[in-house]
């Protein structure tokens, strides 16, 4: 019987997979500033456009950055044209993003399997569970939003209850905008689809000329789209620009990478972390493997989607995890229909099929941070960062605990349990890292520190890779130049005696940390900064005299436990 209770139905009715995931990302993305490197080198790139003025090519650290085409920069810009430049608004940004893609996914959930309405239910629910999708998504990063791009694109394709053939103008508009946000990798991520239509799709079985010719005048479109860009673009930018883009960053991430270069089994080992939760529910295993012929159109095309598309990212050179992001939609599909099949035969149910080795996780988990205190008093633990995580570890101890006897409790609607157990439990995650790690992870005080050196005329070197990380915390305006030890250290310094070098040693000798001038933990090294000769001379093995100002340390509250601030 329907629920007549007023207001029973809106309720139901409530995208409550969108409004909890909205409210966990939220508390997360907002509870530390821009991560590095990921988000601050995306910032940097979009302030050096914004302070150059230079808003049709990119640039990092001086020169044109030929990594990445423009589209998120734009829309960074876009919200600093009204609000002004500050972090907050790019981070609103990617939650409207991730948003966007789980609606989107929903609708074409709803279209691919009109006649299993528990799909599109679930669907959702399922993507927005995804922990490694959901922490990646925190990032400024491109992946999130190409992943709207190919869910529009797919859309278009798919056949709308009214209209069976698709949307071809609608096509071309998604992929150029794919093309704008992350280069000819969009079309990887559509081009199979397409390609495979009469496998999936009746009208592409009746109509194979149009489909195909119309399919290929919409590739077409937004490649021109791309071109309109790249253009101007590489006019702009000069003839290495111009090979760096058009040749660099698309053969040499095939053949040979020059980046990420990973072995042809690299993804594998990564599935289960990128499908975690599901990957450890036993119910989500069998609906799998129960998955039997005849496939139905909606079936078909989520693996004309997905797997296609694997085999060529793991034939490719360059590998990335975040890469797969823009397939875990038509993973989750696929997966919501398996077990939407598994319901209809009414199989696999009891404790057995139930979510008991994420209960048992989240039990282990909660012990370990519940026991913290008690082996950090004892002396057991002797690490700064621990001693300050064992101070907040008890609440978030709790929550795990509760979170797996929830998923222990018997009775329907376990799939949405899962789902908002791994939601919450990935942010309060990531809550307790920012709480307790994060110091370790903020370039603002040392961005600050190179600005007014830079506002003073001092040089800015940096030892190893620069992306960028500093430029946005600091508004730096000026390039910070990239260094290597030896001769090139020496003649820098020779050549700016009053220059900053930034350096990021694995191990820092106490003896020398009176001469530095900041000093903090990054990462798992640590980032000092020192007077240009000091650094010099320290290479060559002499003694510099020692600065009449102690080091500036970050955080405060580490050194209270660091054996070399003593």
């Amino acid at each position: 019987m329907r629920d007549s209770r007023p207001g029973t139905g809106l309720l139901r009715a409530l995208p409550w997979w969108l409004l909890l995931w909205l409210l966990a990302a939220a508390l997360a993305i907002f509870a530390n500033g821009p991560m590095p490197m990921y988000s601050t080198r995306t910032l940097g790139v979009a302030w050096e456009m914004w302070s150059r003025h230079e808003f049709w090519v990119p640039y990092i650290n001086g020169a044109p950055y030929s990594q990445k085409v423009p589209l998120l920069f734009w829309l960074i810009h876009a919200g600093w044209f009204v609000f002004g430049v500050n972090d907050v608004w790019p981070r609103i940004l990617e939650l409207l993003i991730g948003a966007a893609q789980l609606v989107l996914a929903w609708i074409l959930a709803r279209r691919l399997f009109p006649q299993r309405p528990w799909v599109a239910r679930a669907t959702p629910w399922m993507l927005a569970a995804l922990s490694f999708a959901f922490l990646f998504g925190l990032q400024i990063m491109y992946e999130v939003l190409l992943s709207v791009w190919v869910l529009g694109a797919l859309l278009c394709l798919a056949p709308a209850p009214q209209r069976a053939s698709p949307r071809w103008i609608g096509l071309a508009i998604c992929l150029g905008l794919g093309l704008l946000t992350k280069g000819p990798v969009m079309a990887l991520h559509v081009v199979f689809v397409w390609l495979l239509g009469p496998w999936w799709n009746g009208y592409a079985r009746r109509e194979r000329l149009r489909w195909y010719g119309l399919g290929l005048l919409a590739f077409a479109g937004g490649f021109a789209m791309l071109a309109a860009w790249v253009i101007p673009a590489i006019h702009i930018g000069g003839a290495a620009y111009a090979n760096e883009l058009l040749f660099k960053q698309t053969a040499g991430r095939v053949v040979e990478a020059f980046d990420h270069a990973r072995p042809l089994w690299w993804y594998l080992p990564w599935l289960p972390a990128v499908l975690f939760p599901f990957v450890a529910w036993p119910r989500a295993w069998v609906a799998v493997a129960s998955l039997r012929p005849p496939l139905e159109n909606g079936l078909r095309f989520c693996i004309a989607w997905m797997a296609p598309v694997f085999v060529v990212f793991c034939l490719l050179s360059g590998k990335q995890t975040y890469y797969l992001i823009p397939e875990l939609p038509a993973a989750m599909l696929l997966l919501a229909c398996a077990l939407a099949r598994l319901r209809e035969r009414g199989v696999a149910r009891g404790f057995v099929f139930g979510p008991w080795p994420l209960a048992i996780g989240a039990f282990a988990l909660a012990a370990l941070l519940l026991s913290l205190p008690w082996l950090v008093a004892s002396g057991r633990i002797d690490d700064p960062w621990l001693h300050d995580l064992s101070v907040r570890s008890a609440p978030f101890g709790v929550l795990y605990l509760l979170m797996g006897a929830w998923m222990l409790r018997r009775g329907g609607a376990q799939l949405r349990r899962i789902a908002a157990a791994s939601l919450i439990g990935a942010s309060a995650a990531y809550v307790l890292f920012a709480l307790t790690l994060s110091p370790g992870f903020d370039l603002a005080p040392v961005s600050r520190l190179l600005a007014r050196a830079q506002a003073q005329h001092r040089a800015v070197g940096n030892l190893d890779i620069y992306e960028g990380q500093f430029h946005f915390f600091g508004r730096l305006t000026q390039p910070i130049d990239r260094l290597y030890e030896g001769g090139v250290l020496q003649q820098w310094a020779h050549a700016h005696p009053d220059g900053l070098i930034v350096e990021y040693p694995s191990n820092l000798d106490p003896a020398d940390l009176r001469y530095a001038v900041f000093v903090q933990p990054f990462r798992s090294v640590w980032l000092v900064v020192w007077d240009a000769p000091t650094l010099a001379a320290l290479r060559r093995g002499e003694t510099p005299p020692v600065p009449s100002h102690p080091p500036m340390l970050y955080p405060a509250g580490y050194w209270r436990y660091a054996k070399i601030a003593h």
